[in-house]
This record gives structure tokens, sequence and C-alpha cells, in this order.
């Protein structure tokens, strides 16, 4: 208790931000987990596995606490942000990255895999922001960034559940951010494109219960994948600390070069469907 009391007083003392991350073990979550920590900035991070995080404790010391958090348990999430609040003093960056992807055509998934996907990627965030949000509110102040993707904005084939439950997140962030801007809370989600992460390696894209009648375009998305350039994720922390500290932050923001050719491609495309179906829809109207 003298240490947690003493940590607080540190933090209150101190000008550095304070961080609560999920999904803080790998990827993305790490790397920016580690950002934060070596720029002298305080950090909740989390993990299903909290050893997984054990180095960060030994080389950042009272600057980390590690929390293990499920984020498809409610009563965890809440546990979890509560006890980060109370060991730092506050929270200034609630960084929602915990997510996976579900590689299966829209016939071959099951329900209980579709409902698992949005358990984490949808409903888990929303469980750590709605613990969040009380607090943040009470500080006057606060921002809740959350890692979408490219895909928030386009489909593809074998991935059409997981790009759904990203325009989901969209949505929901979208208005999250009308809500609370009231409050002095700001919102931005994060659009990373193809990065050289386990995401989409082609070990993924195999799977013993695939219907044969999709082999050919599973091979098609293979190869396709063999040849895409991929970004390295320790070059996107940068963008993150400059999103954090900006004083108007983006409601969204893109990483990468590819995903804006292909979103603005795909928003020409649904206009001039709009368009040409205008007097269609007008006479709708009634």
């Amino acid at each position: 208790m003298e240490q947690q009391n003493r940590s607080s007083a540190n933090a209150a003392n101190n000008t550095g931000k304070v961080w609560f991350i999920t999904g803080s073990s790998r990827g993305f979550g790490r790397i920016w987990t580690e950002a934060a920590l070596e720029r002298g900035d305080k950090v909740a991070a989390t993990a299903r596995n909290p050893e997984s995080l054990a180095d960060l404790k030994e080389k950042y010391g009272n600057n980390v606490l590690t929390l293990a958090l499920d984020v498809t348990n409610p009563e965890q999430a809440k546990y979890a942000v509560e006890a980060a609040h109370a060991y730092f003093g506050r929270l200034d960056i609630v960084l929602n990255n915990a997510g996976y992807p579900l590689v299966r055509t829209i016939e071959e998934a099951s329900l209980d895999d579709i409902r698992a996907l949005y358990e984490t990627n949808v409903l888990g965030p929303v469980s750590v922001i709605k613990a969040a949000l009380p607090l943040l509110r009470k500080q006057g102040k606060g921002h809740i960034l959350g890692t979408s993707s490219g895909l928030g904005h386009v489909a593809h084939p074998l991935i059409g559940y997981y790009c759904s439950s990203k325009w989901a997140f969209e949505a929901i962030h979208e208005s999250l951010s009308m809500e609370v801007k009231q409050f002095g809370i700001n919102v931005t989600i994060i659009e990373p494109g193809a990065y050289a992460t386990e995401f989409g390696s082609q070990a993924s894209l195999t799977d013993e219960n695939s219907l044969p009648v999709y082999e050919g375009l599973r091979n098609k998305i293979i190869q396709g994948l063999g040849s895409m350039e991929r970004g390295n994720p320790n070059a996107t922390a940068g963008a993150i600390l400059k999103v954090v500290d900006a004083a108007e932050p983006p409601l969204r923001l893109s990483l990468g070069r590819h995903n804006l050719p292909e979103i603005r491609a795909a928003y020409a495309n649904r206009l001039k469907t709009w368009e040409e179906w205008e007097a269609v829809s007008n006479a709708a109207q009634g």
C-alpha cells in the first residue's frame, strides 16, 4: 500500500502521460507500450497472461503496472481500469488494442467463431470504455484510442467477419466521440494498414475445416499476400505519440501509405453507385 501511495504521488507530480493499454504483450500493443515508457510516461500494461509483461516491470519499475486482463470479462476490465487509476492517480490515455482476426469465408465461419470474435473485438473494448468513462469525466479530460484497421472501411474475401467487427468498432467510436467531447474527452481511431505482424500470415489462411469449393479463392489470396508490401510495425510508434500529444487530435489516424488509396477508391465507387441509382432512391421517398 505504501508503494502504491508513493507511486500515485509521483504520478501526480509528473508531467508525463499515464496510459492504460490492452493487448500489451505483443504486436502494436507491445511497441506502443514500450514507446510510451521509453519517453518517461507511465503505463498500465495489460494482457491475458501478465507474466508476458514481466520484463517491462524489471526494466521500468514503478513506471509500469502490469495487470491481467481478458477483455471479454467485463468485471475484470472494470477492476483493471480502476486499479490502474488508483495506482497512478489518473488516466490520460486509454488505448484499446486487444483483438484478433478471423480468417473464414462467410459460409465457413461457425456462429461460435463469430460470437467469439465480436466478444473480443467489439464488446471487449466497450467494456474497457464503460469502465474508464466515469473516471475520465471526473477528471474532466482524457483521450480514448482504439486500434481499428484500414479494413474498417473496406471488406475483402476470407476476412469479412473481421472487417465487420472493425466497421462496428469504427461506428461505436465515432458516436462516442460526439457524446464525450462535452466532457473534455477526445477519441481517436487508429487504422493500421498491412504490417509485418502475424495477422494475415499464410499459415493463418489455412484451416482443416476449409471448404474445398473456396480453395481457388483461398490460393489466390495467399499468392497476393506473398507479394504484398508490409510496413514496419516499429515505425508506427512516432505517429501514436504525435496523436496523443496533439492539442486537437484527429478522430481517425491511418497508419501506412496503402490505406488511403484503397479507401478513396472504395468510397468513389460507392458514390458512383448511389448517384446512378439516385432517381430510384428518391422515388422511394414517397
